[in-house]
C-alpha cells in the first residue's frame, strides 16, 4: 500500500468506534422503550458487555458483522490487502467473544448476541429481545 493509501486507511480506522455505535444506540433505545433499565459497558464483567441488566442477570453484546465474523454477507467479506493481518485479527475477535460468553455464563449471566444485520427487521428483533428479557 502506498503512503497515500496507508494514511487514508489510518484515517478510516480512527473513525471506527467501539462504544456508542449506531447499532448499539438502536438496541439501547428499543430496550429502554420496552421499559427496561440497564447499565453500559461494565468493565468488571468479562468481555465488557454493551448492555447489562443486573436485576435480570442478563447481558447483551451488539456485534458488527464484519468485526466479529458473522455468517452473513458482511461478516464473510474480507479486505483484499494485508489478508494475513485481517484473518488473524478477526479470528482473535471471534475467540475473545467465545471466551467472554463462556466466562459470563459460568458467573451466572444470561448472554445475548445481537448482530448488526439483525437490526434491519425491527419487529423480529423486538420479539427476540422480549423473549430474552422476560425469561427468568
Amino acid at each position: 500500500m502506498d503512503k497515500v493509501g496507508a494514511s487514508k486507511r489510518s484515517e478510516i480506522m480512527r473513525r471506527v468506534r467501539s462504544t456508542d455505535t449506531r447499532p448499539e444506540l438502536t438496541v439501547r433505545r428499543l430496550i429502554h422503550a420496552m421499559g427496561y433499565r440497564f447499565r453500559l459497558h461494565r468493565r468488571d464483567l468479562p468481555g465488557v458487555p454493551d448492555i447489562v441488566l443486573p436485576r435480570l442477570r442478563a447481558v447483551a453484546f451488539i456485534h458488527g458483522c464484519f468485526w466479529h465474523g458473522h455468517a452473513c454477507r458482511a461478516g464473510r467479506n474480507r479486505p483484499a490487502s494485508n489478508v494475513a493481518y485481517w484473518e488473524r485479527k478477526l479470528n482473535r475477535n471471534r475467540e475473545r467473544d467465545v471466551r467472554a460468553r463462556l466466562a459470563l455464563r459460568r458467573l451466572g449471566w444470561r448472554v445475548l448476541t445481537i448482530w448488526e444485520c439483525e437490526l434491519r427487521d425491527r419487529a423480529k428483533l423486538e420479539n427476540r429481545l422480549r423473549r430474552f428479557l422476560s425469561r427468568d
